[in-house]
């Protein structure tokens, strides 16, 4: 199929490769790559793009495998344009292309405490479509509203985003282009203090300097209505991965990492294959020693 493409005053790239962008360093292109310039190109290149064109909202590629097939239809990154961090008070809002620890810092800057977002990797717009969290705390805690953009180019705010363990109920076709937080206030030099003692933390226990998307699977253990992970259950995934005998499991150039056995790893020339045939032979290991159905974290697009 040949996409007939509207005019833009962004940047449309076909047969990007999406490989370059991705933490993990595979997959293959997408068809289309746009780069809206602001909310209303992106409004009016979605009302002119045809029904039939597949259309994916891609953040900075943190915690995401694209398939060695590629990706069909449009890839739309926000950039430029969608990153300003506002502050008024105790609320916070920021664009959804906003790195989720550039906002930490400025909100600490601020008096604001969302120190929590300090140490998760990827943007905004991502972190509240899958209820990102981490120390005891998640983005259900904080949000007060998204500003969201539906397939047809139509403009939403939303207050109830549905928020689950690792999950929201955001419409399948949203884009999200920014976040309202409310977050409890504090002292600038304690919060900063305190993120600071946060990222050492990260860096004592999670393999930050390898190639990974982050953690690979949702943590077998219970939540709240609120999307409150329970954090005191002793079930967690990289417990269940060890039981089963998958730490540092290899397939190809794909690992499940020593230092952190539920960081899948790209240690090499790794295909996008690679990655999720291990990432599914976990699976079925932990499901055959333990019973458990372990669910991936990392979201996997595109075709093989």
């Amino acid at each position: 199929m040949t996409i007939d493409l509207p005019p833009v005053r962004g940047t449309l790239t076909p047969n990007r490769k999406l490989a370059e962008i991705t933490w993990l360093r595979v997959g293959g292109p997408a068809e289309v790559f746009f780069q809206p310039a602001d909310v209303d190109d992106l409004s009016e290149f979605l009302r002119a793009l045809s029904t039939d064109v597949p259309v994916f909202p891609m953040g900075v590629g943190s915690n995401l495998i694209v398939r060695d097939g590629g990706v069909k239809g449009v890839v739309v990154r926000l950039g430029r344009g969608f990153n300003a961090v506002e502050i008024d008070g105790n609320t916070v809002t920021a664009g959804a292309a906003a790195l989720d620890a550039q906002v930490a810092r400025k909100a600490a800057d601020a008096g604001v405490d969302l120190t929590f977002l300090r140490t998760i990797p990827g943007s905004i717009g991502g972190a509240v479509k899958m209820n990102a969290g981490c120390y005891g705390s998640y983005v259900a805690d904080v949000f007060r509203s998204a500003r969201i953009m539906r397939r047809d180019g139509s403009v939403e705010v939303i207050t109830d985003a549905g928020f689950g363990y690792r999950s929201s109920a955001l419409p399948d076709d949203a884009i999200v282009l920014s976040v309202t937080f409310e977050g409890p206030a504090g002292d600038p030099d304690a919060l900063q203090a305190k993120m600071a003692e946060q990222v050492q933390k990260r860096d004592e226990t999670q393999p930050t300097k390898d190639r990974t998307a982050g953690s690979t699977f949702r943590n077998p253990s219970g939540f709240s209505s609120t999307g409150r992970a329970d954090d005191t259950h002793e079930l967690k995934a990289w417990k269940v991965i060890d039981d089963a005998g998958m730490r540092g499991a290899r397939y190809g150039g794909a690992v499940m990492n020593q230092m952190h056995s539920n960081f899948l790893t790209n240690a090499g020339g790794a295909t996008a294959a690679d990655l999720e045939d291990l990432g599914e032979e976990v699976r079925k290991k932990v499901y055959d020693s333990s019973g458990i159905t372990l669910e991936w974290e990392i979201m996997r697009i595109g075709q093989r």
